[in-house]
């Protein structure tokens, strides 16, 4: 594992951290010649999920006239 010191790590973050990125390798920060952390690759993300917008395509089953009332029009107590 690569080792670098805060000062310079401080100088070149962006870098670095592209660097890492890029190669999947870690770094060790130090301290005076002790690591205090270490720059490691993020894991990988989940694929991101499917819209929900039509998920439920296909599910649903239409049985009869879904576009004329359910009940007689004499039954409603609007039209009275």
């Amino acid at each position: 594992m690569r080792e670098i010191s805060i000062s310079k790590f401080k100088a070149t973050c962006l870098a670095v951290l592209e660097e890492v990125s890029k190669t999947h390798e870690p770094i060790r920060i130090t301290k005076f010649g002790k690591p205090i952390a270490e720059v490691v690759p993020a894991s990988p993300t989940e694929q991101p999920k499917a819209s929900w917008l039509g998920s439920m395509r296909g599910t649903a089953t239409f049985i009869g006239d879904i576009v004329s009332p359910v009940t007689e029009e004499s039954d409603w107590e609007a039209l009275r």
